[in-house]
């Protein structure tokens, strides 16, 4: 089944995706090699990886590339134009400082060069796109508040919202930990999405909701397991940044006929089709929504609906 809609004139919003996950194996190769480093392992086979914390691994070898502000600033700008041919129209984009070797103890100035790149898109005639700036679940509570705290002292306008993302199941529940963190966030007018659902199940959800006052869940599929709790997400208009073939590829379903998304969209959920890691991945947004609608059946009112829906909850603002 097909749609009439011509999805890249279609204004969306993407607002899932990981800035760490858009370089593509030929970008990597080459800084590379510019800079003298050894791959990790043969082009053909640099995203081959086994496990999810080889995949965090990866990411921060990746990042670790990038040592300049000017190489900060051409992947900004390269996530820009990737996503205006996509026909988006803005986006939240998450960026975890831990992943970047060269930066860690520069968070102002990682913002400032992601800046830089965003802002000269943006004069491009590209979209507007904002950073969720993100946590990682093995950091620790001290950590984490002093983060936010940075965030809340510099108050860059760039910066749209805290996150928190990693490995769910090696970490276990982190709501408890860093529910100041994201209370101070709150505070400090930032938006709050949170990684949940997606390594976990629906008890990742319910923390992300009971404990870290999530404005928006990333992943969050498995919530299905837990009728009252997709009630309640659809109740409260929390919406959902649904990346489906990322979850078929991570194998928290089996494959997209069985993906959630659908189930959650018909419970009244706010659903959105995002992409995650899209070079990492080899996947477009463009891809996702044809790969939905073919599995789903989706007709026009839907998928409208759906790209409408990702504006409605982007956190970037339209200016």
């Amino acid at each position: 089944m097909g749609t009439g809609v011509d999805l890249r004139a279609l204004p969306k919003a993407e607002v899932h995706v990981h800035l760490e996950g858009c370089f593509t194996a030929e970008d990597l190769a080459s800084r590379a090699a510019a800079l003298g480093e050894p791959l990790p392992r043969p082009p053909d086979q640099l995203f081959d990886v086994a496990t999810f914390d080889e995949f965090l691994d990866f990411l921060s070898w990746s990042c670790g590339l990038l040592r300049t502000t000017d190489a900060v600033a051409e992947v900004a700008h390269a996530y820009a134009r990737r996503a205006a041919a996509q026909g988006v129209a803005r986006a939240d984009v998450i960026v975890n400082p831990t992943h970047w070797h060269a930066w860690r103890a520069d968070l102002p100035g990682l913002l400032r060069a992601l800046d830089h790149g965003f802002t000269a898109a943006e004069q491009d005639g590209l979209p507007r796109v904002g950073i969720c700036v993100s946590i990682l679940r093995l950091q620790s509570a001290e950590e984490a508040t002093q983060l936010v705290s940075t965030l809340a002292e510099l108050r860059h306008p760039r910066v749209v919202a805290l996150s928190i993302d990693g490995n769910e199941a090696l970490s276990g529940r982190t709501g408890t930990r860093f529910a100041d963190a994201f209370e101070l966030a709150g505070r400090a007018g930032l938006k709050r999405t949170v990684h949940a659902g997606e390594s976990s199940g629906p008890e990742g959800v319910r923390d992300a909701l009971d404990l870290l006052g999530a404005d928006r869940i990333d992943h969050g599929v498995r919530a299905v397991e837990d009728p009252a709790l997709v009630a309640e997400l659809a109740d409260r208009g929390v919406p959902l940044g649904v990346c489906p073939t990322s979850n078929v590829t991570l194998g928290i379903c089996p494959s997209l006929a069985t993906h959630p998304i659908e189930v959650l969209r018909h419970a009244g959920v706010r659903v959105t089709v995002n992409t995650d890691d899209p070079g990492f991945l080899d996947i477009d947004l463009l891809g996702e929504y044809r790969r939905c609608i073919d599995a789903f059946g989706w007709d026009d009112d839907v998928v409208r609906t759906l790209a409408a829906t990702s504006l409605d909850v982007c956190f970037t603002d339209a200016a």
